[in-house]
């Protein structure tokens, strides 16, 4: 995409749907170019809303939002379209029209940079089917390549929609609980993925995560959220087991977990934990 990553900051923002529910409040955010940070926390806590404002897909009730130190919202149609083909967004039900082959939904991804002859000429013959298979064959699904998505089940159409950011090379990756249809030993991989392309290409990476245990495991900064704030925000080093019970106390039961998560180091304390007596 462009020749560096982005960085993200989100200043105050707050927003209010038009039924008077406020989905968040007050939320400052920065973010780095090229840093990969992970949101959690219980269901409501407004991590999907944070997601959609942070893609430009919402526009803040009050606040503000600069991405690479523009404000998306002062600029222009077509500069806005351009600033939207740099931002890749993981849907945790990915918009992919059911008749559609698999080759195509992954290389919808390529649109934004594609001029309108090309696009359409890709509906009819896949323009770049190579690159399509090498993003599924990441995510376990390079037989799949010529099925039609609704031949997919749920999960499968998930790695489609992650298949279809890989394809595209965004600055930055937005994913929104992008693996919970999925089992633990696909999830891990899958997040691997996105992970590997932060790490590899510099993207700027924001997961919402139900799952404690890929966020431990994965990303070095963690993002807790509730009722529409940030509780707290640190490097996953310093988040306590105390921190997340509290964080996830409203939903009445242990920590939501994928899976188990295998030693990746320093974050191996947060991992371990997780599975104390107690901490299930």
């Amino acid at each position: 995409m462009s020749d560096l990553p982005h960085d993200v900051r989100l200043v105050s923002a707050s927003l209010v749907h038009p039924n008077g529910n406020r989905a968040l409040n007050a939320v400052s955010l920065a973010l780095a170019a090229g840093e990969r940070v992970a949101v959690i926390g219980p269901s409501g806590a407004g991590k999907t809303t944070l997601v959609r404002v942070l893609a430009t897909s919402l526009k803040p009730s009050s606040g503000g939002l600069a991405i690479g130190g523009v404000d998306p919202w002062q600029l222009g149609a077509e500069a806005l379209r351009r600033l939207r083909a740099t931002i890749g967004v993981v849907h945790q039900s990915p918009p992919i029209p059911p008749r559609l082959r698999v080759v195509t939904a992954v290389l919808a991804g390529r649109l934004g940079t594609w001029p309108a002859w090309r696009s359409l000429a890709s509906l009819f013959a896949p323009r770049d089917a190579a690159a399509a298979r090498g993003a599924l064959e990441r995510l376990d699904l390079g037989g799949r390549v010529f099925d039609r998505c609704d031949r997919l089940s749920g999960g499968q159409l998930q790695r489609v929609g992650i298949a279809r950011v890989l394809c595209q090379q965004a600055d930055v990756i937005l994913a929104d609980e992008p693996v919970s249809a999925l089992d633990p030993a696909l999830a891990d991989l899958s997040v691997g993925a996105l992970v590997a392309e932060n790490e590899t290409r510099g993207a700027t990476l924001v997961a919402s995560l139900h799952a404690v245990d890929l966020a431990l495991k994965w990303f070095p900064r963690l993002v807790g959220m509730k009722d529409g704030e940030i509780v707290f925000d640190r490097p996953t080093a310093a988040v306590t087991s105390a921190m997340l019970h509290d964080l996830y106390a409203t939903e009445g039961r242990g920590l939501p977990q994928q899976g188990v998560v295998v030693d990746r180091g320093a974050r191996h304390a947060n991992v371990v934990a997780l599975k104390r007596p107690g901490c299930q």
